[in-house]
């Protein structure tokens, strides 16, 4: 048996299907952190448990930089001189430690679910 579907119809299950995909929603706070230096600013950041978090991550280095953190496990290449994000949550309360991984030494942090 086959089935066509109208074009509407195929417009709201398209539609359906984007609202649940793991894009950022309007409603995920957004966290601002800068790599500058081969460190990341602020080195704690705080944000509210059980919440979705979209960090932003400008990277003023000219040299790339990837954010990882294994307890996330959350790993993206931020390019230098530009920026990019990353969605975590939501977090139980805790501290979940990441780290630059090209220059592991010096660009280290937490992020605080409280």
């Amino acid at each position: 048996m086959s089935r066509t579907f109208s074009l509407p119809i195929l417009a709201v299950l398209a539609a359906g299907m984007l609202a649940a995909s793991p894009a950022a929603h309007a409603e995920d706070l957004v966290v601002n952190l800068t790599i500058r230096d081969h460190k990341f600013e602020p080195a704690t950041v705080n944000v509210p448990a059980n919440t979705r978090v979209k960090l932003l991550i400008r990277n003023t280095d000219a040299t790339p930089e990837e954010f990882e953190s294994h307890v996330l496990n959350r790993e993206k290449v931020i390019a230098g001189n530009s920026t990019g994000t990353v969605l975590i949550g939501p977090l139980k309360p805790g501290a979940y430690s990441f780290v630059g991984e090209f220059h592991e030494k010096t660009a280290k942090g937490v992020i605080l679910a409280k």
